[in-house]
């Protein structure tokens, strides 16, 4: 069993990049990464559940990775929904959406609207229907931090380690390098700079339809909460349990917004306690 990369056309004109790994009767699961991330962030995760039976598939956002930057620079929720739809369809099996951030509020919009056609599950990764807006303003000042990008690896390390001084610093960069690209002789993030001009004012926008999303789930739900996020507190884990009364939730301790790299081990345990449950091997 090996990680393959593939790739989805999409009705917008674009192709989006993934992995998959696991046999091919297996349980789909799709892993959803935040914004300015890229699918490299499922690495550990995919492979766990590879090992297990699933058919795990983690995808690069439009405009992100590997994926097609669009051309009219549309990064809105209603895009990113249009995208994960054709992709679930190409899979041909609803599958348990795992998202993160950005991928979690895609998640939890397709997932609401569209129902058990076209989800199994859904495990929502430190985001709800509403976010602290303090954490917020702190993603998006580090995501527009660095426009003309880093002399190298190392300088977007320090900016991370600035962003985020509780987490040790990695040994090695090769995981930070997966989120960079090389344009010339400079490094920049491997996202379309002009994703956050786009997707922040319409997901503003979006938080009635989000809401409403959240009231209409039907399927099995997870809220993964990091217990030192600035993104997801208390009031909105409250707000999201009152919207969907059936939603599990973890905490996870120890771990920032950025849960899946701070406590992988952990973050695993959860979401495999959870498929266990809802949607064991061979059930």
């Amino acid at each position: 069993m090996h990680l393959r990369t593939i790739q989805f056309k999409i009705p917008a004109g674009l192709t989006i990049t993934g992995d998959v790994m696991g046999p091919e009767s297996g349980q789909p699961v799709l892993l959803l990464h935040g914004g300015g991330q890229t699918r490299g962030t499922w690495k550990n995760t995919i492979e766990t559940l590879a090992g297990l039976g699933y058919r795990a598939y983690s995808l690069d956002a439009r405009g992100h990775g590997d994926s097609d930057y669009d051309p009219q620079g549309n990064y809105t929720p209603d895009d990113f929904s249009q995208d994960l739809l054709s992709v679930i369809d190409q899979i041909g099996q609803p599958p348990i959406l795992i998202g993160a951030s950005l991928g979690g509020v895609i998640s939890l919009l397709t997932a609401g609207e569209g129902g058990p056609a076209v989800a199994k599950g859904l495990v929502l990764v430190d985001v709800a229907a509403r976010t602290n807006p303090y954490g917020v303003a702190r993603v998006l000042g580090f995501m527009s931090a660095h426009p003309n990008g880093f002399a190298n690896v190392s300088e977007a390390a320090d900016a991370v380690a600035v962003y985020a001084p509780e987490r040790p610093r990695p040994s090695s960069t090769a995981g930070l390098e997966r989120n960079l690209r090389k344009l010339g002789e400079r490094y920049y993030w491997h996202w379309d700079q002009r994703f956050l001009d786009s997707w922040h004012p319409a997901h503003k926008a979006a938080l009635g339809r989000l809401e409403k999303a959240a009231q209409q789930l039907s399927v099995p739900t997870m809220i993964v909460h990091a217990a030192e996020s600035d993104v997801l507190g208390e009031d909105e884990i409250r707000h999201l349990q009152g919207l969907v009364p059936h939603a599990e939730y973890v905490r996870v301790e120890n771990a920032g917004h950025m849960v899946v790299g701070d406590k992988n081990s952990e973050f695993n345990q959860a979401i495999l306690a959870f498929l266990a449950k809802h949607s064991p091997i061979g059930g």
